[in-house]
Parts: structure tokens; C-alpha cells; sequence
């Protein structure tokens, strides 16, 4: 059984990570999802199995450790709570742009491109040098 709930937990990241990984937001959202689920198993395989943890039905050494499923509750929640900003957030964008294709930066295109943003500093340099002088002022006011 644990090397099925490892197994399943290693698809889960897996799947979510290739998720994650497109530009689609929904399809990001679902792959969070995902890893927040096989993280969740992963704290499921961390606690010893046994049985329930009730007070005066057998010994202690039987029973299992109750912290993972503490830890679970909490993680489902906190998971919870992401992904429902998540959302707020991408069906935000998706009222701005009708869309919910995530967009290229400009400076990370110029920056994988091997241009260095550097370079536009002397262009607005180079365009401030060609500029109309600003009409002078009188010291005086009145």
C-alpha cells in the first residue's frame, strides 16, 4: 500500500508540475492543485499506520500517530484558501484581457535574446540629445 500512495504521489507531482509549467492559468491552477494533493499523500506516508488514537481502547503503542492527519486538515485548507485566490486572480485577468494565456514579459524576451536592458538607457540618453531645449525662465516672479 505505501508503495502505491509513493507512486501516486509521484504522478501527482509530476502532472502538476507539467501543468504548471504551461501558459494556460487554469491549467497553472489545476497543476497546483495537484501538487498540493500529492503533498498531502506524502504526509499520509509519513505517519505510522495503526489504529484510531482513542482514549482507553488498547494500548498506546498501537496506535497510529494522529499528527499527519493534523497536518493534512491544515495543508487541505491552507490549499484551499491558494487556490481561491487563484482564481479571484485569474478570473480577473480573464474580465481584463479575455484571455487566460499568460503573456510574455518584454524584458524577459530581451534579456533571453541577449540584449542587456542597459542598452535602452543609451537610447533614451541618445534621444534626450536630440530634444527641443526647454524654453528659459525669468529669474524674476512677480
Amino acid at each position: 500500500m505505501t508503495t502505491s500512495l509513493a507512486a501516486t504521489a509521484a504522478i501527482l507531482f509530476t502532472i502538476g508540475t507539467y501543468l504548471v509549467l504551461q501558459r494556460k492559468l487554469s491549467r497553472i491552477i489545476i497543476g497546483i492543485g495537484l501538487m498540493g494533493h500529492g503533498g498531502n499523500i506524502l504526509f499520509l506516508l509519513s505517519g505510522r499506520a495503526g489504529e484510531p488514537p482513542l482514549v482507553g481502547t488498547g494500548p498506546v503503542e498501537d496506535f497510529g500517530d494522529p499528527l499527519p492527519q493534523a497536518m493534512i486538515l491544515t495543508a487541505i485548507v491552507i490549499t484551499f484558501g491558494v487556490t481561491a485566490l487563484l482564481l479571484a486572480l485569474a478570473y480577473r485577468s480573464w474580465l481584463l484581457t479575455d484571455d487566460d494565456e499568460v503573456e510574455d514579459d518584454v524584458s524577459d524576451r530581451i534579456i533571453a535574446g541577449g540584449g542587456f536592458i542597459d542598452s535602452e538607457v543609451t537610447d533614451a540618453d541618445a534621444a534626450l540629445s536630440h530634444a527641443i531645449d526647454p524654453v528659459p525662465q525669468s529669474e524674476e516672479r512677480s
